[in-house]
């Protein structure tokens, strides 16, 4: 159990406290009682009938505050909690030909503009990660049901250097290795294990990579056997084709360079893992993405507070106190 505002459990030091409080006020009774007896006025009917339980009323009243003295720090407890979800990986080309002019103002930000429009329009039961790659890859964003997190993410992209789409298929199925903390997908170095599980593709239906590419690939491995890879594992590779098919010129550090939308490359891995192929300018057809997850049920631990359910609880037992003493005594303790 964690707790919010932790300093306030000092507050418990009231409930000892108390307790020596009524002790006090008992013994004056008692003293009380002694001169009143030797009058001729003996202890009330009540409190000879019910003997020591006419403690309890003050007793219920004194676990009742501590209770809510121990409500007023905020505890957490981790509690387990069933939800559906899926989980799509956004891997972004952020190679040097990103930068070309083919679709305005060039094709990575045509790219995120289809991210984000795509991002916006999933469900809370949809979380969304980041994976940059050009002649590597890396997670930018684990993948999380906050849109605010997973658009900042996209947002601070910017064209890099070669291009490896393999390491981007590979850096995703890493990310999603890691989030369903699944060793037999990945080692630590990004390559396959040694005699990884196979699955038929797409059986792995609650989790996708979103490919947004040129497709233009310069560095080895080789894409089409990371493909390979995330079919064996089960995992839909969808890939967003980013520029034109006609190409254009684009000047790299002086040099002048002809790049150009590869397609077949990218609809040979959608069809490798049982995903498909989409045109960056068609944002709407990418919908169907998520129509194809299949949502599935998971039990994840999460921090819940639990102040209500105490303070709830402590106001319960000081009124179960309160309520004998009415009863026992016609007074509170």
């Amino acid at each position: 159990m964690t707790f919010i505002w932790p300093p306030l459990l000092w507050l418990l030091l009231l409930a000892p406290l108390g307790a020596l409080l009524y002790a006090r006020v008992l013994r004056r009774r008692q003293r009380a009682a002694g001169v009143y007896g030797q009058l001729g006025f003996g202890p009330t009917a009540a409190a000879v009938r019910l003997g020591r339980r006419r403690h309890l009323p003050a007793l219920l009243f004194l676990l009742g505050i501590t209770i809510l003295l121990f409500a007023l720090a905020r505890p957490q407890m981790a509690v387990s909690l069933p939800r559906v979800e899926g989980t799509v990986i956004l891997a972004f080309d952020i190679s040097g030909s990103m930068a070309a002019t083919d679709l305005q103002p060039n094709r990575l930000e045509a790219a995120k503009v289809a991210a984000r429009t795509f991002v916006e329009r999933q469900p809370p039961s949809v979380r969304v990660g980041v994976v940059a790659f050009s002649d590597g890859g890396l997670s930018v964003q684990a993948p999380t049901s906050e849109q605010a997190d997973v658009l900042a993410a996209i947002n601070r992209l910017s064209p890099q250097r070669g291009t490896s789409v393999a390491q981007g298929i590979l850096a995703s199925l890493k990310t999603l290795a890691a989030m369903n903390q699944d060793t037999s997908f990945l080692s630590d170095n990004s390559a396959p294990t040694a005699e990884p599980p196979i699955v038929p593709p797409g059986s792995f239906g609650s989790a996708a990579i979103v490919l947004l590419t040129d497709g233009e690939n310069n560095v080895l491995p080789d894409p089409l056997e990371a493909a390979q890879t995330a079919a064996d594992r089960g995992v839909r590779v969808y890939t967003v084709g980013v520029g034109s098919p006609t190409g254009t010129t684009l000047d790299l550090d002086g040099f002048s360079v002809f790049t150009q939308l590869d397609e077949p490359t990218l609809r040979r891995i959608a069809q490798i893992t049982d995903g498909a192929y989409y045109n960056a300018a068609n944002t709407q057809d990418l919908e169907s993405i998520y129509e194809g997850l299949d949502l599935q049920l998971v039990i994840q631990p999460t921090d819940m507070e639990v102040t209500a359910i105490l303070s709830g609880l402590g106001v319960a037992v000081l009124l179960a106190g309160g309520l004998l003493s009415l009863v026992w005594f016609s007074r509170l303790p």
